[in-house]
C-alpha cells in the first residue's frame, strides 16, 4: 500500500461535506431545486479530487478535465430540466477507483465503500442539510471550521514574550477547544437528551481540556439557562477526567510518586463523581424543552475569544511572578504552574522526583498545590462563563473534589 495522507483524505472528504452541506440548505430552498449539484455531488468531487492527487498528475490532468466537463453538462442539464451529475461524477470517482485498485487494493476497497454509502444516503444527507442542521448552526460550523483550518495554521507555533508564556497557536487552540466542545454538548444533547447527552460530552471533553469544558459548559448554561444543572453536572464530570489524567501522568513518569497520590487520588475522583450525580439528581426529563434548543446556536465564538484572551493574561502574570519567586518555593512556584496546566506542573514535579532533585514530600505538596490552584482557576471560569445557577453548582463540587485530595494526602 503507498504512503497515503489519511488525515489529509479525512479533511478532504470533511471539506467535501461542508461545502456539500452549504449548497445543498441553497438548493433546499431554491423554487426549482432539481439538477443543482447537491451534498452528494460534492463529496464525490472532494474524493475525486484526494484519489487523483494519490495516483499522480496525469489522474490530476484527467480528473480537472472531467469535472469541469461535468460542470458544464450540469448546467445545460439543469436549463433542460434534467437530473443532477451526481451519477456522471459517480462514474467519474468509479474510473479512478479502478486505477487506484492497481495501486491499492485496500485503499480502493475502502474508499469504494464510501463511495457506496454517499450514494444510498440521500435522503438522509439531504434531511441533515435541509431539516436536521438550521442556518444557524451551519453558520458556526464554518465558523469553526474557519478558525481551524485558516486562523490556526497562520498563528506562531512558539511562545512570543520574554516569559515564554503566550503561546498564540496554543491559545487559539483553547479557543477551538471550548467552541468544539460547546458543539460537542450541543450535539450530545440533541442526540441523547438531557441526562445522558451533555454528560458524555463533559467526560470526553475533560480529556482534551477541563478548564475549557467548563468554560464551554458555563457558555451552554448561558445559552440555555434551564439547562444550568445538566451543564453544571457535565462540567463536574470534566473534573473525573482531570484526575485519571493526573494518575496516567504520574504513573508514567515516577510510580513511586503515584503510589503516595493514589488514594489522593481515589478520593478526589470519587468526590468529582459524586457531586456531578448529586447535580444531575433534579434534571429536566421534558424531551420538548431539549427539542427546543434546536433555534439556538451551538456556541459563541466571540465569548471563547474574550476568555482565551484573559486567560492568556492570567498565563502571563503567572508566568512573571514564577520567574520572580524562583525555585525557592516549591508549592508556589507550582501553584502557579497549575493555573497554566495542572498535568504539567504534576509532570514537573513527577520528573524531579523521579531523578531525586526533590525530596518526596516536596513533591507531594507540589503537585497538591497545582491541583488546589488549577482548581481555583475553574471556579473563576465557571462564573465568568456561565450563569450563578451554573457557577454555584460547579464551585461545591470542585471544592469538595480539591478537598477530598488534600484531606485523603494529609491522612495518608
Amino acid at each position: 500500500m503507498p504512503d497515503v495522507d489519511l488525515v489529509g483524505l479525512a479533511m478532504a472528504l470533511g471539506l467535501g461535506l461542508l461545502i456539500g452541506l452549504q449548497r445543498e440548505r441553497v438548493k433546499g430552498a431554491a423554487t426549482q431545486p432539481d439538477g443543482e449539484p447537491g451534498v452528494r455531488t460534492y463529496l464525490l468531487i472532494a474524493l475525486a479530487g484526494a484519489m487523483s492527487g494519490i495516483l499522480g498528475t496525469p489522474a490530476l490532468y484527467v480528473a480537472g478535465i472531467a469535472v469541469a466537463a461535468l460542470m458544464v453538462a450540469s448546467r445545460w442539464l439543469r436549463r433542460a430540466g434534467g437530473a443532477g451529475p451526481v451519477a456522471e461524477v459517480a462514474m467519474l470517482v468509479t474510473f479512478l477507483l479502478g486505477l487506484l485498485a492497481l495501486r491499492s487494493r485496500e485503499l480502493a476497497g475502502g474508499l469504494g465503500v464510501i463511495v457506496a454509502v454517499v450514494l444510498a444516503s440521500k435522503a438522509r444527507l439531504h434531511a441533515l442539510a435541509r431539516q436536521w442542521l438550521s442556518e444557524r448552526e451551519l453558520h458556526d460550523l464554518l465558523i469553526l471550521a474557519t478558525a481551524v483550518f485558516v486562523v490556526l495554521p497562520l498563528l506562531p507555533d512558539r511562545a512570543v514574550d520574554p516569559w515564554q508564556a503566550i503561546h498564540p497557536r496554543k491559545l487559539w487552540l483553547l479557543a477551538v477547544a471550548i467552541m468544539a466542545i460547546a458543539s460537542l454538548g450541543y450535539i450530545a444533547l440533541r442526540a441523547f437528551g438531557s441526562r445522558l447527552g451533555l454528560g458524555i460530552a463533559g467526560l470526553a471533553g475533560g480529556f482534551v481540556s477541563s478548564t475549557a469544558t467548563i468554560a464551554g459548559m458555563g457558555e451552554r448554561a448561558r445559552l440555555s439557562p434551564a439547562l444550568a444543572p445538566v451543564a453544571a453536572s457535565a462540567g463536574l464530570m470534566s473534573n473525573v477526567s482531570t484526575v485519571i489524567q493526573l494518575a496516567v501522568v504520574l504513573g508514567t513518569i515516577s510510580p513511586p510518586l503515584l503510589q503516595h497520590m493514589l488514594g489522593p487520588l481515589l478520593a478526589a475522583g470519587a468526590a468529582a463523581l459524586l457531586a456531578a450525580l448529586l447535580c444531575s439528581r433534579h434534571l429536566m426529563a421534558d424531551h420538548d424543552q431539549v427539542k427546543a434548543l434546536a433555534g439556538k446556536r451551538p456556541f459563541e465564538p466571540g465569548a471563547a475569544i474574550r476568555f482565551v484572551v484573559l486567560l492568556g493574561g492570567v498565563m502571563l502574570l503567572a508566568a512573571i511572578a514564577r520567574e520572580t519567586l524562583g525555585a525557592g518555593s516549591m508549592a508556589g512556584v507550582m501553584a502557579l504552574s497549575g493555573l497554566i496546566d495542572v498535568h504539567a506542573a504534576a509532570a514537573s514535579a513527577a520528573q524531579l522526583d523521579a531523578v531525586g532533585r526533590i525530596d518526596r514530600h516536596d513533591a507531594l505538596v507540589g503537585v497538591f498545590a497545582a491541583f488546589v490552584a488549577n482548581s481555583l482557576l475553574k471556579c473563576t471560569v465557571a462564573f465568568v462563563k456561565g450563569t450563578p445557577a451554573y457557577a454555584w453548582r460547579i464551585v461545591p463540587g470542585t471544592a469538595a473534589m480539591a478537598s477530598a485530595f488534600g484531606l485523603a494526602l494529609w491522612l495518608s
